[in-house]
């Protein structure tokens, strides 16, 4: 008798090449061509930004204080004369890295211990899902304040603060990803072809769980951002005068008033599309990844 091959992921075959598709859904939906768009702009702000602005974002010059946005300065001067505009480019690859680095490691902690409770279940899943319960009863800002004012104010505790309340999010979607599929028929014939539980549920369950993720990543990715810059704007995040969109902000508020609105304007809006981009990424990646969109 012919061994049975294992079936990797559920729904119809793939026929046609990933960049094939990929095409086909930037032309079918304009908004996630918009969204790819802004995100390729924040990645070009990220990388080469720093070294493309026209001023040093340290640097301080008094007689140019508080200056409104000109030629010379698109988006203004701050109160000590440092160019507005290339802190919030400079801003954008600390931001970024932050979010990035607090997502993808909440991502593969709460993918393996979701992975591994929802597939093996018992006392493994009793225990992950009161562990995921005490995390998930704080408010999950609060409780980030609380590590953060713990540990320290420094950028590596922010991106583990921010990855410890993200993590519930996957390793419960994961969870219960795995454990609809781990007696789904092609589950069982991937077993049946010599296949170990471990490789059964990296290569043929869990691939099944990535659209779902592929949204939850996106949106964390903006919530990881607020994050940072909630955190920075309360003074508890990354310190001043290092460039970031919620000291900025912080630092702006003080001055509405007075009428120097562009010091807290532009670094909230910046602020802004970045979270808006990821919001919209999120469901254009949800049908570039989804194999049963797939034909």
């Amino acid at each position: 008798m012919a061994p049975v091959e294992p079936i990797a992921t559920e729904g119809p075959q793939q026929t046609s090449g990933t960049f094939d598709h990929l095409i086909y859904v930037l032309k079918a939906n304009p908004v996630t061509l918009f969204a790819f768009i802004m995100f390729g702009l924040l990645i070009v702000s990220a990388v080469f930004g720093p070294s493309l602005v026209p001023y040093d974002p340290l640097q301080t010059n008094a007689a140019n204080a508080l200056q409104p946005p000109s030629w010379a300065h698109w988006f203004g001067t701050d109160n000590v004369g440092r160019d507005v505009f290339s802190r919030v480019i400079v801003a954008t690859r600390l931001d970024l890295s932050i979010s990035v680095a607090a997502v993808a490691l909440s991502f593969v902690v709460g993918s393996a211990l979701g992975g591994i409770a929802g597939y093996w279940g018992g006392w493994i899943d009793s225990v992950l899902n009161r562990f995921l319960d005490t995390i998930m009863a704080f408010p999950l800002f609060v409780l980030a304040m609380g590590i953060v004012a713990a540990l320290g104010n420094t950028i590596e505790n922010i991106i583990y603060a921010t990855a410890i309340i993200n993590m519930p999010f996957y390793a419960r979607l994961v969870r219960a990803e795995v454990n609809i599929r781990r007696d789904a028929g092609f589950a069982r014939a991937a077993k049946l072809a010599g296949n170990s539980d471990l490789r059964v549920l990296a290569f043929h369950i869990f691939p099944n769980a990535l659209p779902p993720m592929m949204v939850q990543v996106s949106l964390n990715l903006g919530w990881a951002i607020l994050n940072a810059a909630g955190l920075s704007f309360i003074g508890l995040g990354v310190r001043p005068p290092t460039p970031e969109w919620g000291i900025m902000v912080a630092e702006g508020a003080n001055f509405i008033v007075s009428g120097e609105w562009w010091l807290a304007v532009f670094p909230g809006l910046w602020l802004m599309i970045a979270v808006f981009t990821f919001n919209l990424l999120g469901d254009g990646l949800r049908d570039i990844v989804d194999p049963r969109k797939r034909t």
